[in-house]
């Protein structure tokens, strides 16, 4: 049950509210991270309370080396600021940044650091908030292998990189590797259908509706015998987040593309503007 594209916007400039957010798998802290999209996202979406599903800084990668640059550091301001007007913040930490899992139940800046939650909609559905990378037996029995894939990732990730060079150039739109591969490898579908099966039965097993979650950078929202897998997808390439209207409908935004909707209306408004100040 894949969640209709958002579209619509107010085009003004108060953020659009909703009753809560969720985004994950950030990976702040590499060349990867698309922060600057992340920042218009969170200027022009709000809400009462903000999910962060794991990897929203990518520990492994400073670790190797140091990257920090000023976008990154203020989509943190960005976070911080809005919890200091009244967004509850809550981190549940994923395993690129499981440093902070030595530190459930403490607050960082008014951010609540916690191994999972379960989250109550507004229609009274009740959804398991985890990252998910405790149902990967890559992460949990060959890590080894999770560090080799996510180089492997890396270096896909630059390979578009240079490919989207080449498409702007010739008007085309961004094109991803890594989600073609997979949509098309047969042993990667198979992956990511056992996980999302595997997270729908841990949300019966916790006797809740259903489970929100990240990990795999695929967003998806899918229906298992009447128990919800919804997966916020990331923003290293989908720039995707999960939203819950205040119906309880919860709806997954494709940032790049309702982006582009925006700038297109903005740049018919601008001269419209001028024309009637004139």
């Amino acid at each position: 049950m894949e969640a209709p594209r958002q579209s619509d916007s107010n085009g003004s400039d108060r953020p659009r509210h909703y009753r809560s957010l969720f985004l994950s798998d950030i990976h702040l802290g590499t060349k990867g991270a698309q922060a600057d999209a992340l920042l218009e996202f969170l200027k022009e979406h709000d809400a009462d309370t903000i999910y962060l599903v794991g990897d929203i800084v990518d520990g492994w990668r400073l670790r190797s080396g140091w990257y920090w640059p000023q976008s990154h550091n203020d989509v943190v301001q960005k976070l911080l600021r809005k919890a200091r007007k009244g967004s509850r913040i809550i981190y549940v930490p994923g395993n690129h940044d499981e440093f902070l899992r030595d530190f459930y139940g403490t607050h960082f800046g008014g951010i609540e650091v916690c191994e999972t939650i379960v989250h109550v909609a507004a229609d009274g559905k009740r959804y398991l908030v985890i990252h998910g990378d405790v149902f990967d037996m890559v992460v949990r029995h060959a890590r080894w292998l999770a560090f080799l894939g996510d180089w492997a990732y890396e270096i896909a990730l630059a390979i578009s990189t240079r490919i989207n060079w080449v498409r702007r150039k010739l008007g085309f739109t961004y094109w991803s590797l890594s989600a073609w591969a997979k949509r098309t490898v047969k042993n990667a579908v198979n992956y990511i259908g056992r996980f999302e099966e595997t997270l729908a039965a841990e949300a019966e097993r916790h006797g809740v509706d259903g489970v929100i979650c990240g990990h795999i950078h695929s967003a998806a929202m899918r229906d298992f015998d009447g128990f919800t897998y919804i997966n916020t997808g990331d923003w290293v390439e989908s720039c995707t987040a999960l939203v819950e209207h205040e119906d309880g409908r919860m709806e997954i935004i494709h940032w790049s593309e309702v982006s582009e909707t925006l700038n297109a209306r903005r740049a018919v408004a601008i001269p419209f503007r001028r024309h009637r100040a004139a």
